[in-house]
């Protein structure tokens, strides 16, 4: 600031940046080198009439409206204790929280910088914009507009409901990359180079968008950390609004969700999700196949059809994504316990055989029984899905994974570690409190780097996917390419679907020979047939997975 500076009693001064958007004109702050404008509305406040509604275009303002703070966040409750001493989660009251935050270097339209627009994770429940770590300055202060963005959580966002349109929140984001494409070319953003990124729910919604119609066109790029494009199942959806109105003694209908005070809703949403869980499973908030938004499931559109065809994907995972869900309240220590129980638990939730965790034992043979149903989960809710992603958009997609240990223990290589580094945010207290203090500065120089180069030239700096399987390695020392590093693993869904395969079709053959005879003797000595047949196959089937150098890509 200099002296000739005029300065008004809220602090702002003529310096300010100001830029006019579609709705009117916004007035942000010059911070670290860069202009900052937070809290823009991208849609109108979702509550009273348009509680539960698709979102609507924000009212126009006159004169210059304020830009200097974080907007209202979306209704949330928050972390349990257990998972609030590693993850921040500031909430800021108000109705308007379809808003979003722009950092820029060049707040002009002639600048034609590419832009990043982020979608923070949170399971759909939690979350925000203002999470501390998701400072966009970094970005700003490598030639990157960097845009973040609020939308709606949990049952306001995600709730099925018979009365309105599923995905509302889905919805807002997709109000959000619409407002990027009409707006960002004045704060200095090429709306043709936008790259859509997000982690873990954000992650899960960016890969939606990829398959959406109505988002085709409005990105160029995607980045997908831990977290794949997905489907929940309709009825899982459809019992935790059932459970919550059960519990409210109302219908379950939007109209009637509408009319509950939003702190009672809160709270009987948490009482109902208490359980769920990526480990455990159970019912949860999902982005559900609409027949509009979302008419199929987005990972077979993504794989089977040509759509999004011309985008660049990045993608990846952590080492030790599960630990997240495992550390926080001692699940750990209580899965080893169960040892055998949980592995049924796990098969179960994977809808996998027996062969599934056998494999995983004989490739880590000195793994507990935590760590083998951690990465049992993680693969089938994550690591899978993506490679399948992968396969399909040869030459196209990047895939990394994130190996860096954190410095508190028993977290590993956890869920969310690697934001920090993606963001080049490790002083900052609240990635602290997942990564520790004295991170490697030049692990999120390298991290940082590659998503920055991804948005600008649409390759991040290492091979992109094809018949080797590159993945490029994020952990101590420098970064490297590992060829195939999860294959093993992959092979063995890769066995068990198979085995299961000639299971169901030698077991359709012996349903045939039922219908067909009518003496028992036959019938038994058939179905015994068939059972040897099925166990022989299956036994080939491990047999060759087992053996050095035959591992079988998926």
């Amino acid at each position: 600031m200099t002296a000739a500076d005029q300065v008004d009693e809220a602090g702002r001064t003529s310096r300010d940046p100001v830029v006019r958007t579609p709705y009117g004109a916004v007035r942000g702050r010059y911070e670290h080198g860069v202009a900052v404008f937070r809290g823009i509305p991208y849609a109108a406040p979702p509550f009273g009439p348009r509680r539960f509604g698709p979102p609507e275009p924000p009212e126009p303002w006159d004169g210059v409206r304020d830009a200097g703070a974080f907007g209202p966040t979306a209704p949330k409750p928050p972390y349990s204790e257990a998972f609030a001493q590693y993850l921040s989660d500031p909430a800021v009251p108000g109705d308007g929280c379809l808003n979003l935050n722009v950092w820029t270097p060049e707040p002009g339209p002639g600048a034609r910088l590419p832009v990043i627009v982020w979608l923070h994770g949170g399971a759909l429940t939690r979350g925000s914009s203002a999470v501390p770590v998701y400072d966009g300055r970094t970005f700003a202060r490598d030639g990157v507009v960097f845009v973040s963005v609020n939308y709606r959580l949990g049952v306001e966002g995600y709730g099925l409901f018979p009365d309105v349109p599923a995905n509302a929140g889905l919805r807002d984001q997709l109000a959000a990359l619409q407002w990027v494409r009409e707006s960002v070319a004045a704060f200095g953003g090429d709306p043709d180079r936008v790259t859509l990124a997000g982690q873990s729910a954000g992650a899960i919604s960016t890969g939606a968008l990829l398959a959406a119609p109505q988002a085709q066109g409005l990105f160029r790029r995607a980045v997908l950390q831990s977290g794949p494009p997905e489907a929940s199942d309709r009825d899982k959806v459809r019992r935790m609004v059932r459970r919550m109105a059960t519990r409210l003694k109302i219908p379950a209908t939007a109209a009637a969700f509408a009319e509950v005070d939003r702190g009672l809703l809160l709270r009987t949403q948490a009482e109902v999700g208490r359980l769920s869980s990526p480990v455990l499973g159970g019912p949860a908030f999902g982005i559900v196949v609409d027949g509009d938004l979302v008419p199929r499931d987005p990972l077979e559109a993504l794989v089977e059809g040509d759509v999004a065809a011309g985008v660049d994907l990045m993608m990846g995972w952590t080492s030790d994504e599960y630990r997240l869900w495992l550390v926080p309240g001692g699940l750990l220590e209580r899965v080893d316990r169960l040892g055998a129980v949980a592995l049924a638990g796990a098969m179960a939730r994977c809808h996998c055989g027996h062969e599934v965790p056998r494999g995983y034992r004989a490739l880590h043979p000195e793994a507990g029984t935590a760590e083998i149903v951690g990465q049992m989960v993680t693969d089938h809710l994550l690591r899978l899905p993506l490679h399948r992603l992968a396969e399909a958009r040869p030459g196209s997609a990047y895939v990394y994974e994130f190996a860096w240990p954190s410095k508190l223990p028993g977290l590993g290589a956890c869920h969310a570690l690697e934001l920090g580094f993606v963001f080049d945010t490790g002083e900052v207290p609240d990635s602290a409190k997942l990564a520790g203090w004295g991170t490697p500065r030049e692990l999120a120089d390298a991290m940082h780097g590659a998503w920055v180069r991804f948005a600008t030239e649409g390759d991040p700096g290492w091979q992109g996917w094809d018949a080797s399987h590159p993945v490029r390695i994020f952990g101590d020392g420098e970064p490297r390419t590992a060829y195939g590093p999860r294959d093993r693993e992959f092979a063995v869904w890769t066995a068990d679907a198979t085995a299961r395969a000639a299971s169901e079709r030698a077991g359709a053959a012996a349903q045939a020979l039922d219908d067909s005879v009518e003496d028992g003797f036959p019938l038994r000595m058939a179905s015994a047939r068939n059972t040897v047949a099925r166990s022989a196959e299956l036994r080939s089937v491990v047999r060759r997975l087992r053996l050095p150098g035959s591992v079988r890509r998926s």
